[in-house]
């Protein structure tokens, strides 16, 4: 830590020049009707507490430009006749780039009248504007802010109510007491396999997210009782934007750090049009350090990843968008006994990735069509090998592939300032390719749990109505279809909500789903033994596990700057696979990954109640806290008949996070000083315990399933720091970053196993503090 704080304070030093000069930037964007998308004229942008008044207009295309703006932190507030007013918060404006900005106004109810003050929030809504309940804006600022995101979006949603995180370190998203798998990934409206490193099928998180901030626009992230458009999840969805190029110039970012060295870069393709575009690729700094012979320990985690969108828009025929992402990782590792002899050793790789081509099109000033195809990959590869009679051999390896190409197209409808229609239709269709084998040491031989070659695909469709009904009261209703066609399983899904403000400062909103999910395909054609040990497919005809969301929610601002939110929810889940055994306590509800080697029935139930709290005051006068809690309960009952804790029922879960900024230097440099931290205090999750007598007669771990998941060994406690400085000079900015996860080092306990080579028990614990130093400069 010592030498960390040194390197920080020597950077600083190095780039700090105390200057007399007033930095500035250009402001620039566009803004859309929120319904439409169709561009709006005469729009009066102003930057907030500006004196002189600093602003600018749009023009024909939706189009502003404001130059000469200082450096530091703005609010933009938006007007326009016959739209409600907004204020656009914490817009960070630095010397290295300029800043551009997609923005939209919904249009009012009152008509030919300036809507102002009534309907501003200092909190942006999120971009779905079908979604009215149990949904947050994702913002790229607060990803780099908050502490312990690692600039990782899908560890800051842990901050969240109702959200925690795998305490081992994996980005898991766990979701009112949901299994991770449940989280749906979806990246320029396409849905896309798990977008983290060393990751495989049938999981929905890793240690390291392939998704780069450089690359991020502001998403969204929704807890339940989804808008009518969004099926195959029952327990979240992280939106994922990407932002556009910079159109007018060429930009470029370069960061080293901790985690790896990313490269960025952005522009036009030629002057005077307004496509561009957008590219970033990271490797990994202790991969690139073993390479070159600086480091010398196993288990150097390989990895590298590449990101892209290129903007085409055209003046008839639309605008084209083409995007990708894709990774490759890799780690291996060996275990040794007390006398440092090697025990087992294990290889294991992994690649993803998708690219996807979107069509904007305007068939009028009220009605679009957006229609998209891409492809996506995901898989990996796996070999073990143990120590037998002195010899290191093989005991078990997999090779999973699983290839999906889709289409969807969607049609929507603005018939007025009341009402809106969208409807679309989706198809995937996988290719599957996997095949997975282990030694059977009783009957000395190798034997199948994975073999797939097959495909099979999902329909989707849906329509959705948002009618508001009054200026306070929005009602958005519809259904959604899922049908898999390797069984037919199929599913009809109503979806109902409603967001009253009943006044000013005051919100009630309610919301009801039905939702539905596929299971990972390694369950449907995961291999089980018979009894005479012929092997089997039993699970082939499962059917899509199903989920209902009933949410109620209410929100008082104190302030415009401060706001409180509760939220009191219900799920009942049905059709859960579960053990076909009379006296199995197994479900699948428990599960986050790996493949399954039982006889499956769709007749598990379970159900997830609880009530969350937001308290926020958001960033201004350069301070800001949260806090988050949530109560809940989560149960499952399988073919025993026995109700019992989910694996991820924690009861309770708490953070804090406070904020504060500090101006280095001269005020007109813009240079500052960020410290930020995040406590967080959760119940663990549920474990079964070990039977160690059983586990030393047969020499590895077998656990004592009658109290499944009855207990917690312990609960979590962490707390995480980020000090970040930002220092402007003409035309580059420089950042540097000090992220510590888990401050305290602290060590709860959170899974038991028996550990042959000592004979005796031994824990998994939670993830061990991490500094992660990041260098950027944009210029």
């Amino acid at each position: 830590m010592k030498r960390i704080v040194t390197i920080i304070i020597i950077l600083t030093a190095i780039i700090t020049q105390v200057t007399g000069n007033n930095y500035s930037q250009t402001v620039r964007g566009y803004i859309l009707d929120r319904d439409t998308k169709t561009p709006l004229f005469g729009v009066n942008i102003l930057i907030v507490g500006s004196n002189p008044p600093q602003g600018a207009s749009t023009n024909i295309d939706g189009y502003f430009k404001i130059e000469n703006v200082n450096v530091g932190r703005i609010s933009l507030r938006l007007t326009c006749l016959g739209y409600e007013s907004q204020v656009i918060p914490n817009i960070v404006v630095g010397t290295g780039k300029e800043v551009f900005l997609d923005l939209e106004m919904q249009e009012s109810l009152i008509n030919l009248s300036e809507v102002v003050i009534s309907s501003e929030t200092e909190k942006g809504e999120v971009n779905n504007e079908m979604s009215l309940i149990s949904s947050r804006q994702v913002t790229v600022e607060e990803t780099q802010r908050f502490a312990g995101s690692l600039d990782d979006p899908s560890r800051m949603v842990s901050a969240f109510a109702g959200v925690t995180s795998d305490p081992m370190g994996n980005n898991d998203i766990v979701v009112r007491g949901n299994s991770p798998k449940g989280i749906l990934w979806k990246l320029e409206g396409i849905d896309i396999p798990n977008p983290n490193h060393f990751s495989e099928e049938s999981t929905t998180g890793g240690p390291i997210n392939a998704l780069s901030s450089n690359m991020l626009a502001n998403s969204d992230f929704y807890t339940g009782a989804f808008a009518p458009e969004y099926g195959n999840a029952i327990s979240g969805i992280f939106d994922v934007r990407m932002r556009t190029g910079n159109n007018e110039k060429p930009e470029f970012t370069v960061g080293v750090g901790v985690l790896g060295v990313d490269l960025a870069a952005e522009g036009p393709f030629k002057k005077g049009y307004s496509g561009s575009y957008l590219f970033n690729y990271r490797y990994s700094s202790l991969s690139l350090l073993d390479n070159l012979g600086v480091v010398d320990f196993g288990g150097v985690p390989r990895y590298q990843d590449l990101s892209f969108k290129i903007n085409l828009p055209t003046n008839n025929a639309g605008t084209f968008s083409l995007f990708g992402l894709g990774g490759i990782s890799g780690i291996n590792d060996e275990w040794e006994d007390n006398e440092g002899i090697i025990r087992e050793t294990s290889d294991f790789e992994t690649h993803m990735g998708t690219v996807g081509l979107n069509h904007f099109y305007h068939f009028s000033s009220n009605s679009f069509i957006k229609s998209s195809v891409s492809y996506s990959t995901n898989g990996s590869n796996y070999d073990g090998k143990e120590l037998v009679n002195s010899n290191l051999v093989p005991t078990s390896s997999g090779d999973w592939n699983k290839n999906t190409i889709r289409g969807a197209i969607n049609f929507s409808k603005k018939f007025n300032a009341k009402h809106r229609l969208m409807t679309g239709i989706s198809y995937d269709h996988y290719l599957y390719d996997m095949k997975m084998n282990y030694y059977d040491t009783d009957e000395e031989a190798w034997k199948n749990s994975i073999l797939l070659n097959k495909d099979a695909g999902l329909l989707q469709s849906y329509i959705t109505w948002k009618y508001r009904i009054t200026p306070e009261l929005t009602m958005v209703s519809g259904l959604h279809y899922t049908q898999f066609m390797l069984n037919d399983a199929l599913a009809i899904e109503p979806r109902l909500a409603f967001n009253w403000q009943v006044a000013p400062n005051q919100v009630i909103s309610a919301g009801y789903g039905k939702h539905s999910m596929v299971e990972s395909i390694i369950t449907y054609y995961g291999t089980v033994y018979d009894h005479n040990n012929n092997p089997t497919q039993p699970n082939v005809n499962l059917d899509l596990t199903k989920s209902d969301h009933y949410i109620i929610g209410y929100e008082y601002g104190f302030s415009k700057k401060v706001n409180a939110k509760v939220e009191i929810y219900y799920q009942n889940l049905h059709s859960i696979p579960i053990e076909n055994i009379d006296s199995s306590y197994y479900s699948l509800i428990n599960e986050s990954h790996g493949f399954i080697d039982k006889e499956l029935v769709s007749k598990g139930k379970g159900y997830n109640y609880g009530i969350e709290f937001t308290l926020e005051r958001y960033f201004f006068n350069n301070y800001y806290f949260m806090f988050t809690g949530s109560l809940f309960d989560s149960k499952y009952k399988a073919k025993d008949g026995k109700w019992r804790n989910t694996r991820y029922n924690g009861s309770y879960a708490t953070n804090f996070l406070i904020g504060k900024e500090f101006a280095i230097g001269k005020p007109e440099n813009g240079n500052k000083l960020n410290i930020n931290t995040k406590l967080l205090f959760n119940g663990g999750n549920r474990y079964i315990p070990l039977d160690m007598e059983q586990s030393r007669i047969e020499g590895n771990s077998v656990y004592n399933t009658n109290k499944a998941f009855e207990n917690r060994l312990d609960n979590v406690f962490q707390m995480n720091l980020t000090i970040s400085y930002s220092i402007n000079r003409p035309k580059v900015r420089h950042e540097i970053y000090l992220d510590i996860y888990n401050v305290t080092n602290n060590s709860s306990r959170i899974h038991e196993y028996y550990d042959e080579y000592k004979d005796q028990k031994g824990y998994h614990t939670q993830l061990n503090m991490i500094p992660n130093i990041m260098y950027k400069i944009h210029f």
